[in-house]
């Protein structure tokens, strides 16, 4: 579904699909005769700019895809602690503050992504407010359950603040906490070793 409803959002993406290469992978890239085996192998695929010396990847239909399972991640970051009380509201809280405070030092220093930022913010604001409101009743003892409802509402919206705030990259660093939680439980959700307190129960006639 988040993959389904992001095609839109795709569409009209208008920003950069341009990224910056850390520094200590730059010489993978290029060296002082140009580009490198493996920078000629990586530009059958995407465009590396060789006046930047290997600084700037142009990943073209790449990015897009990224930005595309960027939505699915962030809707399933937030479900993934579904059920445990104040848990998946008061992430999004959290994580909501923190795209607010980034939006407005953007705004503060007038970046040319200012009016990205302001559209950002107008939304952060909101959404913190609807969760301000529904945390009250969702913190222990819970005596609201939020469902897949709110979950695809809450990794959507940051999902949309992110690609057309044109910080999709940044907007990662805000769910670190999660994406450790996602290698953690990896080999339990992949089924590489056994689950014994799954989300999903499988039947067994035997019990």
């Amino acid at each position: 579904l988040p993959s389904v409803a992001s095609l839109p959002l795709l569409c009209c993406y208008e920003g950069s699909t341009s990224i910056v290469v850390p520094i200590p992978l730059r010489p993978l890239l290029m060296n002082e005769n140009g580009l490198t085996k493996f920078g000629e192998f990586f530009c059958h695929f995407v465009v590396v700019d060789q006046n930047a010396e290997g600084s700037i990847v142009n990943l073209g239909l790449f990015y897009l895809v990224y930005m595309g399972l960027l939505a699915v991640f962030c809707t399933n970051a937030i479900n993934i602690h579904a059920g445990i009380n104040g848990l998946e509201v008061g992430q999004s809280y959290v994580i909501a503050c923190a795209v607010l405070f980034h939006n407005l030092i953007e705004i503060q220093s007038e970046s040319e992504a200012r009016e990205n930022h302001v559209f950002s913010a107008m939304i952060m604001i909101c959404f913190i407010g609807v969760s301000s409101a529904l945390l009250r009743h969702n913190w222990y003892p819970s005596s609201v359950f939020v469902g897949d409802t709110y979950c695809y509402f809450a990794g959507m919206t940051f999902a949309v603040v992110g690609i057309s705030g044109h910080f999709s990259k940044t907007l990662l660093l805000f769910f670190i906490p999660q994406i450790i939680n996602f290698l953690w439980s990896a080999p339990q959700l992949f089924k590489f070793i056994p689950c014994p307190k799954h989300r999903l129960p499988k039947f067994n006639a035997n019990t």
